[in-house]
């Protein structure tokens, strides 16, 4: 099957399913606008479907994707102004309540960067973004990268997740927010493999599995 026709087919079954199933609320929703809670940056990885995985109804997130879910530094870089943008707004104009980067196992990025793969040609996009992920690669405890395991590709994912929460607290109009207990954030990873879901911990700097 044409891969615009299975998309086709997709759409009648959202139509007699999801769409059957919501159809007052994405009505009102069209009518009244959208007030999400929450701001969710994730992987644009295929294998990742945010809305998928946390079942959730219309509405409910402010979906921001880029390659490896990454907050750029708020001073000195010009990159990503996208993610940037739409974090303004979320914070700013929607209010939301929570920001939540997601992460997740067997990241082609991230895979890219400990492979050294792509990581040679810095005059392109995608070695600029390796560029930016130098230091996962770089500050995981192990150095010899002759042969990367899936321990180290799993450190460095979690790195790029607790790197872009330092980043977040950066931004201004974020670090306000949290300071006065209106905003919080938080950092997760999720095992593509075995549909596990951690949360990054403030006190330890670790991940535990959600229970």
């Amino acid at each position: 099957m044409p891969t615009t026709e299975k998309l086709f087919a997709g759409y009648w079954r959202f139509l007699d399913g999801y769409y059957e199933r919501y159809k007052e609320q994405l009505f009102r929703l069209a009518l009244e606008g959208r007030s999400p809670k929450i701001a969710l940056i994730s992987c644009c990885d295929s294998h990742v479907e945010p809305s998928v995985i946390l079942d959730c109804e219309p509405a409910d997130l402010f979906a921001i994707g880029n390659a490896d879910n990454l907050i750029p530094r708020c001073v000195g870089d010009n990159g990503l102004l996208g993610t940037i943008a739409a974090l303004e707004f979320a914070v700013k104009v929607l209010k939301v309540e929570s920001i939540i980067v997601l992460g997740h196992t067997h990241c082609d990025n991230t895979k890219a960067l400990m492979d050294m793969r792509l990581y040679s040609t810095p005059v392109s996009f995608i070695g600029q973004l390796m560029k930016r992920l130098e230091y996962a690669r770089d500050n995981i405890s192990d150095k010899d990268f002759a042969v990367v395991n899936d321990l180290q590709y799993r450190d460095s994912e979690q790195l790029v997740i607790s790197h872009s929460l330092r980043n977040l607290l950066n931004f201004p109009w974020i670090s306000s927010r949290v300071n006065e207990g209106k905003l919080r954030i938080h950092g997760w990873y999720y095992d593509l493999a075995k549909a596990e879901l951690f949360a990054f911990q403030n006190d330890s700097e670790d991940f535990r599995k959600i229970n």
